[in-house]
């Protein structure tokens, strides 16, 4: 006997990263601006009164544009192609495929999207931290088109794809302990006779999920930032990078992680609550035997 589910499409990652990039911009911002510190311990309380003093509410928000683009572009990719392929994978039954490859597929469709989402995630790092430069020094993009614009004209196109190799590394570990450990999580609770396919079974797994990512992912965040913040020539090499970062402690790998889990948790949650919304109400319907 047959059974009919709903599935995915492949843009829905895309459209429900977006709309919860809207509502945790404010905490990515400070997650940044905290990764960007050198030698400074500001307190992520400190650092948004900082922020409220000197540009009001609207500041919280600098680069949303950009976060945006971003999420259309790397979110997209990497939840189409984990989508797409695990529904192809699936057996004919429903039941879910390997873990092992549920990781792979994930961490392929990361590594995808954090190349095609890098440019618009460097202008958003940019935009984020400009308030914190000098007048003289900020680079003052006005949306995120005109930072793709000029960083191509000033600085040449292949600079858009400045810190790529930690941009994709970090995006493969995103989505695998996103994707793949919510997904993992989600099938144990539906398993026990307390969860249901319900918001809260939503809500606890992407929590859990969200926890993993943020530790798998911090140190090479961090990397990433410092390595698109940077002027151009003032990082030699990655590995000089790691050895600059590693002589300021061990835990400058960790910078910001608070903020990161802060922002990340929210994220995290409110991306599977509306993907799976979306699904559940615009889903397409898949017979399983």
């Amino acid at each position: 006997m047959s059974k009919e589910v709903k599935v995915s499409r492949w843009y829905f990652g895309g459209l429900a990263s977006a709309g919860a990039a809207c509502i945790t911009h404010p905490l990515d911002l400070l997650k940044v601006q905290m990764q960007t510190q050198k030698g400074k311990n500001i307190s992520m309380i400190q650092l948004t009164g900082i922020v409220l003093k000197n540009q009001g509410i609207s500041g919280l928000y600098n680069g949303i544009s950009a976060s945006l683009l971003r999420q259309l572009t790397y979110s997209t990719s990497r939840f189409g192609i984990y989508e797409i392929s695990k529904q192809h994978m699936t057996p004919k039954d429903g039941s879910a495929i390997p873990f092992y490859m549920s990781a792979f597929l994930a961490g392929l469709g990361g590594f995808t999207g954090g190349f095609v989402g890098n440019p618009a995630d460097l202008v958003n790092v940019r935009m984020q931290n400009d308030v914190k430069l000098p007048p003289e020094q900020r680079r003052n993009y006005k949306n995120a088109i005109h930072g793709l614009w000029r960083v191509a004209v000033d600085e040449g196109v292949l600079r858009l794809w400045s810190g790529a190799t930690m941009t994709c590394t970090r995006a493969a570990l995103m989505t695998i302990g996103q994707l793949s450990f919510y997904d993992q999580i989600k099938g144990l609770l539906l398993s026990s006779p307390y969860f249901g396919e319900n918001v809260a079974t939503h809500v606890t797994s992407s929590l859990l999920a969200g926890a993993i990512a943020t530790t798998m992912t911090q140190p090479v965040d961090v990397l990433k930032t410092r390595a698109m913040n940077a002027k151009p020539g003032e990082i030699k090499s990655i590995l000089s990078l790691v050895k600059n970062t590693a002589k300021e402690s061990p835990l400058a790998f960790f910078k910001g992680y608070i903020p990161a889990f802060v922002r990340l948790a929210p994220h995290t949650i409110l991306t599977f609550v509306f993907l799976e919304q979306l699904r559940m109400n615009f889903g397409i319907l898949k017979s399983q035997s």
